[in-house]
């Protein structure tokens, strides 16, 4: 008897911290409350109800579909008083309202607006489950940074990128998105933001759905503290990864360029500039699994490297991603002699000094540039940790080597070799600017990728260390 009241007691509790963690119903007394303060906060500006229309015939945003648009903790912050006001320059633009805050309520009377939102007004539009955020790898938010900008998203929209707020205050501010949207509603909203707010001048971007993807999960990760990034590599696939798989794929795509062996001459190399890299030469196994998958599955232009690398992923899918990878690392070791040969050809073995480069000159806005940081160990110090672990997307050791000589595991495969930062001879005559410049946007015809998502000040702390290592 005793136990079975125990048991009671115990499923009444959980019912009851269940009931706690949901939105209560609103019922009787309640939705008479809640309608007449919504009648009296808010319909004097927002619709409630109807279709929708253009932003020049209304006062502030419709509240038609905000049951399904935000996130409950931010709207109960922000109608408490608690945020910042979504429209820089006021939500009618062409009245140049300037910002206005929103009326403040109660934390009581948050709590039934928005429950009242949560049970009246949905989207019928929205699929439920359409966006998975769980699926939003670091690549994607970087991506979708790059494609937010590429189709002007930042003309209209502000948002924090290295602790600075950029873009156009024109429209809602995008700072800290990820805490307000819903992910859903958001993504349905990119599919076409003229069906929210027609004849307003939202743009309709021409843009895959992959790319709308990768700027929703951009968004959705905006001040979202320690966000924990999907790496595709822990999926199933990759534990089923099959070499046998992988060294048909190989021949069938890869050896086009990289050869049959991975010797860089495959039958399209001849006519490529840069020449493809040689995989014979590469230690595949001591290679990143984030570069090595994202070199593969999203090509060389996403990482800042030749555009003459395919984006493999949606060819071979997912399966044959991983079985690439699994062939190139048991097959693919490394053979450093071979670099000393192959590099003649095309600059020089690596680690020559002086080393013959024929290196784009950099704009002379930026050969203007000095770097701004004091020459302190402790700049030097932080362009070490960059250089040696934490640049993205790589490393700058993996190709120039742990000593900067130009000998790093990924720099045997690259014809011209990788910069030898330790010849001062080339060094001394190399202006910063011209250095950040290189950083910034690669080098074509070579091995250098962009950094272009480095901030600027790790892009000047990298230039003290590679100038320390000059003799």
């Amino acid at each position: 008897m005793g136990r079975r009241r125990t048991v009671m007691i115990g499923c009444a509790l959980v019912v009851m911290v269940g009931l706690m963690s949901f939105p209560r119903l609103l019922l009787g007394s309640d939705q008479s409350h809640v309608k007449e303060l919504i009648q009296n906060n808010c319909a004097g500006c927002h619709r409630l109800e109807g279709k929708a229309d253009s932003r020049f015939n209304l006062k502030a945003p419709d509240l038609i579909w905000a049951g399904s648009k935000y996130q409950r903790a931010w709207l109960l912050r922000y109608l408490t008083g608690k945020e910042a006001p979504l429209y820089p320059k006021g939500y009618r633009w062409d009245l140049a309202e300037g910002p206005a805050r929103h009326p403040v309520v109660s934390d009581d009377d948050s709590v039934a607006i928005a429950e009242y939102f949560a049970q009246h007004n949905k989207d019928p539009r929205v699929t439920v489950g359409a966006f998975d955020l769980s699926k939003v790898s670091k690549f994607d938010a970087a991506f979708g940074g790059m494609a937010y900008k590429a189709h002007a998203c930042l003309g209209c929209h502000l948002i924090e990128e290295n602790g600075t707020v950029i873009g156009g205050p024109q429209s809602a501010s995008l700072v800290a998105a990820g805490q307000r949207y819903d992910k859903d509603w958001l993504f349905r909203f990119g599919l076409n933001p003229q069906d929210f707010v027609p004849h307003s001048g939202e743009f309709l971007a021409d843009a895959t759905e992959p790319q709308l993807r990768a700027v929703i999960g951009f968004l959705m990760v905006q001040g979202v503290k320690d966000f924990k990034y999907y790496e595709p590599w822990t999926a199933p696939e990759f534990g089923l990864a099959s070499v046998d798989r992988g060294k048909v794929i190989y021949k069938e795509y890869c050896s086009q360029c990289h050869g049959a062996t991975g010797k860089g001459d495959g039958p399209a190399a001849s006519g490529l500039n840069p020449k493809p890299a040689i995989h014979a030469n590469i230690p595949f196994d001591k290679l990143p699994t984030e570069y090595l998958y994202n070199v593969i599955n999203h090509g060389g232009a996403a990482m800042g490297k030749s555009p003459n690398m395919p984006y493999w992923g949606l060819t071979i899918g997912q399966q044959g991603v991983a079985d690439v990878m699994a062939y190139l690392r048991v097959t693919f070791k490394g053979a450093p002699e071979m670099a000393q040969g192959a590099a003649g050809a095309g600059g020089g073995p690596t680690g020559v000094c002086p080393q013959p480069r024929k290196t784009a000159k950099a704009p002379q806005e930026f050969l203007a540039k000095t770097n701004p940081l004091p020459a302190s160990e402790a700049t030097v110090q932080a362009g070490k940790a960059l250089f040696l672990q934490s640049a993205q997307p790589v490393a700058c050791a993996m190709c120039h080597g742990e000593k900067g000589n130009g000998q790093g595991i990924m720099g045997a495969a690259l014809i011209p070799p990788p910069r030898n930062f330790t010849c001062g001879s080339v060094m001394k005559d190399l202006p910063d600017g011209q250095l950040f410049w290189i950083i910034k946007n690669g080098s074509p015809g070579t091995g250098m990728m962009s950094f272009a998502g480095l901030p600027d000040d790790q892009v000047w702390q990298l230039i003290a260390y590679v100038r320390s290592l000059a003799k």
